[in-house]
């Protein structure tokens, strides 16, 4: 996906102080990333497609006297001779018609996306945003306590993704209060908020597990990547 600016350079900064304030009081390093939409669902949009020319050749079945004399009034003959060869040549034109018009709505990304079942976007976002953690958080650590904060905002989705040390201690069900409070905040369009509320709990999070040490340095960025 092409890297589009969602937040301006003043909320990416304030989203970057959060990370560097969140990581002052613990040993965990935070990674934050957004991004527009963590799948195409090129896929669901081609079985839906196949899903409508199907439907529109078992009507066309369960109906031919009816479409047949339809087609001819629309075309102006009368008592045509409907050979089988027509017939097949009718339902292939009305199969592709209906498949190509399915996928021409569908390039208007708010459909696709309601068409797309909960369960499907899901799992899209977490996988998403374990690749992203195991490109940029996983093992980049000294002590394996990376976490990422991952915001897909087509589908209105979040995820928290901890390294090992972190995912031992912490029950992923403690993340919920940060992902509350985040998507509370993105409801409102406050994007930038949403993110700084969330990095604020997880750091408070990794603050009572992970105290910081004297000897601590800080070994992943601290600024919003945007992907």
């Amino acid at each position: 996906m092409t890297q589009t600016p969602f937040l301006s350079e003043a909320d990416r900064d304030r989203v970057g102080a959060a990370v560097h304030q969140a990581e002052s009081a613990s040993a965990g390093e935070i990674v934050t990333i957004i991004t527009p939409q963590s799948d195409s669902y090129a896929e669901v949009a081609l079985v839906w497609c196949a899903l409508v020319a199907f439907t529109a050749l078992v009507v066309l079945a369960l109906f031919p006297d009816f479409y047949l004399a339809l087609v001819d009034r629309l075309t102006g003959n009368w008592q045509t001779a409907w050979t089988p060869r027509h017939v097949f040549e009718l339902a292939l034109f009305v199969a592709i018609a209906k498949f190509i018009a399915m996928w021409l709505l569908q390039l208007w990304q708010p459909l696709r996306l309601f068409l797309v079942p909960s369960f499907i976007k899901n799992a899209r976002v977490r996988a998403r945003a374990v690749t992203c953690f195991k490109v940029g958080a996983e093992r980049r650590t000294h002590g394996r306590t990376g976490v990422l904060i991952y915001l897909s905002l087509a589908e209105h989705r979040a995820e928290i993704v901890a390294d090992e040390a972190i995912a031992s201690q912490v029950a992923p069900e403690v993340w919920g209060d940060a992902m509350a409070a985040m998507t509370a905040l993105i409801r409102q369009g406050q994007v930038a908020d949403g993110m700084i509320a969330a990095v604020t709990r997880v750091g408070a999070v990794l603050a009572e597990h992970f105290p910081r040490a004297e000897n601590d340095i800080n070994e992943l960025p601290d600024r919003l990547i945007e992907v």
